[in-house]
């Protein structure tokens, strides 16, 4: 039995439940009232996680989709003596287990995060940060991590005046890197402003959305100084336009990409490296912090709910892609793309068409498919917020 113990004075009401699963690990979240005094302990045959949370209460009933789930099999809650109300985790095998309690920031109150480990790739992928140390001090820094505790964080204080929503729109290459040419010598970087300016303009002419362009014209921006335009100008999407190339010239299709997993974690690696990132707001909380556990409980919460966010929306507009023409692939792509990379803000890169296919080359200079490609995106992109519109903006009073 693994035991571990998170002490408090106050009595709390469970609000909420929410489940984000990963290769490694199923992240279990508890929207909490206040803070809360709860135990965590694991039982065997079958195998089982139980939060005990002393003199709290829920008043509706915890459900979380587990149907995919690699750990995790059923939710399941009741009210104890003693004021006790305790949640049963089902699990497929057992469980390495860490906790620790969040403090308000931004939209969030207080939370209890349960991370349910897998011990078969812990020691490969648990911890950025232990992954390049010696062997006894990874485990002492996943011994420490193990124990919860409570983390206190600096919120962020809102306006109360409602804001635009904020779409960076970035057109690929530029200046000296022209990018993909297509067989008559159409240039990426210019195609891809047009769409670019294009889809700003009918991101401006939509009720509270306001779109902010990476380049306005045809100059040289590095791939980072994209996304540092997009974190100034606090936006709340960044997409990423390009046109795609292949040696192959019959192939054609539009694609849409997300961040890889792969490309997560040495982000992460590098946020965590470099002090100035510790200025930069994540997720309604600052880095400025020299306790290294809380900056990658941080930066993993605001990955796993931006990847969510990305993955969402992406989906959404290949969904819009797939009525204006062919698809290259079927389903929202991962890779690594560095313009992908902003742990806070949902970024997605989409591949209009094949520039190298002389006929999609001839689609792209056309004025009505740009048009079409436009509308296809955000139309994505409206769908989107109209259901999760951030807090504080203008979508959201509508």
């Amino acid at each position: 039995m693994l035991m571990s113990i998170g002490k408090a004075s106050f009595s709390a009401e469970i609000e909420g439940l929410r489940v984000w699963p990963a290769p490694e690990k199923t992240r279990v979240v508890f929207d909490l009232s206040d803070v809360v005094e709860y135990k965590v302990f694991t039982i065997k045959n079958p195998t089982r996680v139980v939060i005990d949370f002393k003199n709290s209460k829920s008043l509706k009933q915890l459900v979380a989709p587990v149907s995919r789930n690699k750990l995790l099999t059923g939710v399941r809650s009741a009210e104890k003596q003693d004021k006790m109300f305790r949640v049963v985790l089902d699990l497929r095998r057992a469980v390495q287990i860490k906790s620790f309690q969040l403090t308000p920031a931004k939209d969030r109150g207080h939370r209890l995060v349960v991370d349910l480990i897998d011990p078969k790739i812990a020691t490969k992928t648990f911890a950025v940060g232990t992954r390049n140390k010696p062997l006894h001090e990874q485990n002492a820094a996943q011994r420490t991590i193990a124990k919860p505790q409570t983390a206190s964080v600096k919120s962020v204080s809102l306006k109360p005046v409602l804001r635009d929503l904020v779409v960076a729109v970035d057109a690929g290459h530029g200046g000296k890197d022209p990018g993909a040419t297509g067989k008559r010598g159409t240039k990426e970087k210019d195609v891809v402003l047009s769409i670019a300016k294009k889809l700003a303009s009918k991101i401006d002419s939509t009720h509270g959305m306001r779109a902010v362009l990476t380049r306005s014209s045809d100059k040289f921006l590095p791939l980072r100084e994209r996304m540092v335009i997009a974190r100034k100008s606090k936006a709340d999407l960044f997409i990423s336009i390009h046109a795609d190339a292949f040696k192959n010239h019959s192939v054609q299709g539009s694609s849409v990409y997300v961040l890889s997993e792969n490309g997560a974690s040495s982000e992460a690696a590098r946020w965590l490296a470099e002090k100035e990132n510790s200025a930069d707001f994540i997720g309604g909380v600052t880095l400025e912090t020299e306790d290294q556990l809380l900056k990658e409980v941080l930066i993993d919460l605001s990955q796993n709910a931006v990847l969510d966010a990305s993955t969402n929306i992406a989906d959404k507009v290949l969904g819009g892609l797939k009525k204006v023409g062919r698809v290259h692939k079927p389903n929202v792509q991962h890779a690594g793309f560095v313009v992908l990379k902003s742990p806070d803000i949902p970024s997605i890169l989409i591949e209009t068409a094949f520039i190298t296919n002389p006929k999609e080359e001839r689609k792209l200079l056309n004025p009505k498919q740009q048009n079409k490609l436009v509308t296809a995106i955000h139309k994505g992109i409206t769908q989107y917020f109209s259901e999760y519109a951030p807090p504080g903006t203008r979508l959201v009073s509508r």
